[in-house]
């Protein structure tokens, strides 16, 4: 009953994604589980500290990432500090279990060598399909906007006299986020395009070969298909968003308006794209250090 109504709350009140909300009920009815499978109990109220401690060995022992454990000790602790607000326990058991060690990795992005090699392999898109597919990698990678925002924009949700999307985030924020004129002829031709292939209207920008709303696997699909005759590295809807905040930042843009466009809360999740590429540090390093200016010794 605690996680109907914790669920419910996170739903409706936190307002957090569906996403989110599935992978929070996922992680309480595994421990649940395991709980009542090690311990024979069945209620949030009988949860110790040693019992957590121990399902963390048993997703260790299951070779789950440090990164996996700690999202779901962080729904533990997110869920037993909705019990102590409700008054159904006075304490969380989670409250000092120290999460586990995560090594530091700098986000995949694709070179702007590469998507320039991308753009122009797209000059001539006269279909439907082509042209939607274009449009997906496209938008993804010129506005930064995440894959359920791009699965929810609605035609309604474009300007274009202002050349802008209405994009609606996390916990319903929404932002506006600007376009190219470039963009904009994308989107009027497959608009006539779209129109002219289906028969029945659908609110939604971007929809699939039977005109209904796309959903996650099928854009995920769509972007890796496109972007596989340019890179065999990792590729995805995400890929483009650090893609598009690592180029923005490199050509000058500053921390504030990238977190802006990528609809962030604070600036630290921003602060992740302030890695540098090789030849970004060695222009920097041969254009600032003085012994690099120099001519080579003999």
């Amino acid at each position: 009953m605690e996680i109907n109504n914790f669920i419910q709350y996170i739903s409706l009140e936190k307002q957090y994604s569906k996403h989110t909300v599935k992978a929070y009920q996922n992680d309480l009815s595994a421990f649940l589980y395991y709980i009542h499978d090690a311990f024979e109990i069945s209620k949030s109220t009988e949860v110790t500290r040693d019992m957590v401690r121990s399902w963390i060995v048993q997703l260790i022992e299951e070779d789950k990432s440090n990164i996996t454990i700690n999202r779901k000790l962080s729904t533990l602790k997110s869920y037993f500090n909705y019990l102590i607000k409700t008054g159904v326990v006075t304490m969380n058991p989670v409250k000092n279990i120290t999460a586990l060690k995560i090594p530091s990795y700098l986000p995949h992005f694709i070179t702007k060598e590469k998507m320039a090699l991308y753009y122009s392999s797209k000059k001539e898109i006269q279909d439907y399909v082509s042209l939607r597919n274009f449009l997906i990698v496209d938008i993804l990678y010129t506005t930064g906007i995440r894959e359920d925002e791009l699965i929810n924009l609605k035609e309604e949700d474009i300007n274009f006299q202002q050349n802008t999307f209405k994009v609606t985030g996390k916990r319903n924020k929404q932002r506006i986020i600007p376009f190219s004129e470039n963009e904009k002829n994308y989107i009027i031709r497959y608009r006539y395009l779209k129109i002219e292939r289906f028969t029945e209207e659908n609110p939604y920008l971007i929809v699939t070969n039977k005109g209904l709303k796309a959903y996650p696997k099928f854009i995920y699909r769509i972007v890796s298909d496109e972007l596989s005759s340019v890179t065999q590295s990792k590729k995805s809807p995400h890929v483009l968003r650090h893609t598009f905040a690592t180029h923005m930042l490199n050509e000058g843009a500053d921390l504030n308006t990238i977190k802006e466009i990528l609809g962030h809360a604070n600036l630290s999740a921003t602060q992740v794209y302030t890695h540098n590429t090789i030849e970004q540090l060695k222009s920097i390093y041969n254009h600032a250090h003085p012994r690099a200016q120099l001519k080579k010794e003999v």
